[in-house]
């Protein structure tokens, strides 16, 4: 029976290690707080729990409130457990990565060279079709959901007798619990064991998440949340599900404190390391998650802003465009940039995570309330701490083709002659824009800016491109370069512009 190396899951867990939470600025803490109990209180749900994590301090904020049964009144607990539904697709795309990674498989198989029930039918499906929901399935929430207590052996009998497509593979996104369900699959047959246990060695187990688990029988009744809808003016009991061959979808039941560890552990694949230099596989992997597939698709980004919510706090319409990943959406903010996400819907439950990895935070919040969808206390929890200040992007470190051009550049702005670094001019160069016209661009910016000081500093984007900065009588001059992909560092592009002072007031 074959189970990860040793080495593997230790990287796995030193990628997740937090040092020392600071708690979030009291203010913040608090509008979060009231922001998500407000929601709560406006949407019938008995009870949430919620968290705000960061890399390298874990949890740094959390709180739950409400009632985790209501038949009893028992009260939500910072260890009571809820179920995440959908939010489950992550780690079972991860550990099909692993595998990948571990060259157990191909990412563009054929799926029916590891199911092989799909081969009278499915002969076209690839493993990556599943992933990013373009096997041509018909959307499938919320009959997949209550598939997922389905016995192996039933499912089996399913794939055997072929399961009708909507479209064509690979043409457009099309959600599919049926397709999760089938990496499950997958990860049985290729590992030789439940995709349960695992998923459970690979993820919950090196990360420390011992409350977490596909079971509801090892859940304590006196821990679980147990599921509501509210209908006719009162809430109801949703009926419990136990495991199934569909859990790899949605079957995963988990704590605040848990959960948290595992945003943690995404976010610590950021940032990659410089070009050049190694990282262990365990980061690759899970970066990888990000790389979307099919046409992006429009989003507004959920909010419940008031517009005095957060000084500096964004009520203004974002439009995200989004791709699905591996088991988490990929979008881009009209504030955070680069942005993961993922809900969990369910007969009872309801969730959601977001982070921005590129900034070092995320959050999630789980409630007891069918289908609840608490996108927009969680996003606004961002929005906050971004307003607050909180959220600077990674700072790209300065690599030595950047740096090696500091004095030529220096030069040419205070010689007013891109001549004077002729050795790290590209052939595209000069015949782009020649030099007399380069002159005149320099000249035009000196006027404006007065007398520079010093020798510019570098905002790197990149190994090989960047903002090369002088602060000068009556503003900023910054020159953007972008390295041309040759061996020695030379200009494909230099644009120059001035940026003012600010106004004394």
């Amino acid at each position: 029976m074959s189970r990860p190396p040793i080495a593997a899951l230790a990287a796995l867990a030193l990628l997740a290690a937090p040092v020392a939470a600071e708690p979030l600025p009291p203010e913040i803490a608090a509008r979060i707080d009231t922001s998500m109990k407000g929601w709560a209180q406006a949407n019938h749900v008995p009870g949430l729990t919620w968290g705000i994590v960061k890399r390298g301090e874990g949890l740094v904020h959390s709180g739950f409130s409400g009632t985790a049964d209501i038949d009893s009144g028992r009260a939500v607990e910072a260890d009571t457990r809820f179920r995440i539904a959908s939010m489950t697709k992550a780690f079972t795309a991860l550990t099909l990565y692993d595998l990948a990674a571990e060259g157990r498989l191909r990412l563009d198989d054929k799926v029916a060279a590891h199911v092989p029930e799909v081969a009278g039918w499915g002969g076209a499906l690839t493993v990556t079709d599943l992933v990013h929901h373009m096997g041509g399935f018909v959307t499938d929430d919320p009959w997949g959901d209550r598939q997922t207590p389905l016995p192996e052996a039933e499912f089996t009998a399913l794939l055997k007798s072929g399961v009708p497509f909507t479209r064509a593979p690979g043409m457009a996104h099309e959600y599919s619990n049926l397709g999760y369900a089938l990496i499950g699959r997958i990860i049985r047959n290729i590992s030789g064991r439940p995709f349960e246990t695992e998923i459970a060695s690979r993820r919950f187990q090196p990360l420390g998440m011992s409350a977490t688990t596909f079971a509801l029988a090892d859940v304590p009744r006196a821990k679980l949340a147990t599921g509501w809808r509210w209908e006719d003016g009162r809430f109801q009991r949703e009926p419990d599900m136990g495991p199934g061959t569909f859990g790899a979808m949605g079957g995963v039941i988990t704590t605040g404190p848990d959960y948290a560890r595992w945003i943690g552990h995404l976010l610590g694949a950021w940032p990659a390391a410089a070009p050049g230099e190694t990282e262990p596989q365990a980061r690759t992997t899970v970066r990888s998650m990000l790389r979307g597939e099919g046409s992006p698709r429009r989003m507004m980004r959920p909010t419940m802003l008031a517009p005095d919510a957060a000084p500096g706090a964004s009520t203004s319409p974002c439009t995200v465009a989004v791709v699905y990943g591996a088991g988490l959406r990929v979008g881009d903010d009209c504030t955070l940039g680069r942005t993961a996400f993922h809900g969990g819907g369910y007969p009872g439950y309801g969730s959601i995570m977001v982070m921005a990895p590129e900034r070092g935070w995320g959050v999630f919040v789980l409630t007891n309330h069918t289908y609840a969808g608490p996108s927009a206390p969680a996003w606004d929890a961002l929005i906050a701490l971004h307003a607050a200040g909180l959220m600077p992007t990674d700072v790209v470190p300065l690599s030595p083709a950047l740096a090696t051009l500091v004095e030529p550049i220096h030069k040419m702005l205070t010689s007013g002659d891109v001549r004077a670094a002729s050795a790290n001019l590209a052939g595209n160069f000069l015949m782009d824009r020649d030099a007399a016209h380069r002159a005149a661009d320099i000249a035009a910016i000196t006027a404006q800016a007065g007398r520079c000081s010093g020798l510019p500093g570098v905002a790197a984007q990149g190994a090989l491109e960047g903002d090369y900065l002088w602060y000068c009588e009556k503003g900023m001059v910054i020159a953007h370069a972008l390295l041309a992909p040759t061996t020695t560092p030379q200009l494909q592009v230099l644009d120059w512009r001035w940026q003012p002072a600010p106004a004394k007031r």
